[in-house]
């Protein structure tokens, strides 16, 4: 039985590979994500979601929560660093949750290198790029 994995992105991420290409890459989200889903086809049913919206990120968690969902891959961006509620919404939830950063947060703005959320996340992963993603699946599929 293969497992559901979920993707969330959150805000500007819709815009990887069209901005700050130095830090994000000059790569489609898109284009990557047929890649993910192509590699790991045959253990995992990957879907994805992405969002400018903090309440949309919540809501999806908790949407999520009701369902047979293996994990979930989290880039909630900026949110990482302020949203108290996206922490809380990842504490009430039963499904490990892996808060992903293409960059890495720790070499950027002072404001950036400190997550609210991870407290709450089974594992971050930072700093690899897109790659990010990659990896966690990998983590995901060997459990």
């Amino acid at each position: 039985m293969k497992k559901y994995i979920y993707i969330i992105n959150g805000p500007n991420l819709n815009f990887i590979g069209k901005r700050e290409i130095k830090i994000y890459g000059n790569k489609s989200f898109n284009c990557f994500y047929k890649k993910l889903k192509n590699k790991y086809k045959k253990n995992i049913k990957l879907k994805y979601f992405q969002t400018n919206s903090e309440s949309k990120i919540i809501n999806k968690l908790y949407k999520l929560n009701k369902k047979n969902i293996y994990g979930i891959l989290l880039n909630a961006a900026a949110y990482s660093h302020t949203s108290l509620s996206i922490l809380d919404c990842i504490k009430s939830i039963k499904i490990p949750v892996i808060e992903i950063h293409i960059s890495n947060i720790y070499k950027r703005e002072k404001i950036r290198n400190i997550s609210l959320i991870s407290k709450n996340c089974k594992g971050i992963i930072v700093g690899f790029g897109l790659l990010s993603y990659d990896i966690a699946l990998y983590y995901f599929c060997n459990k």
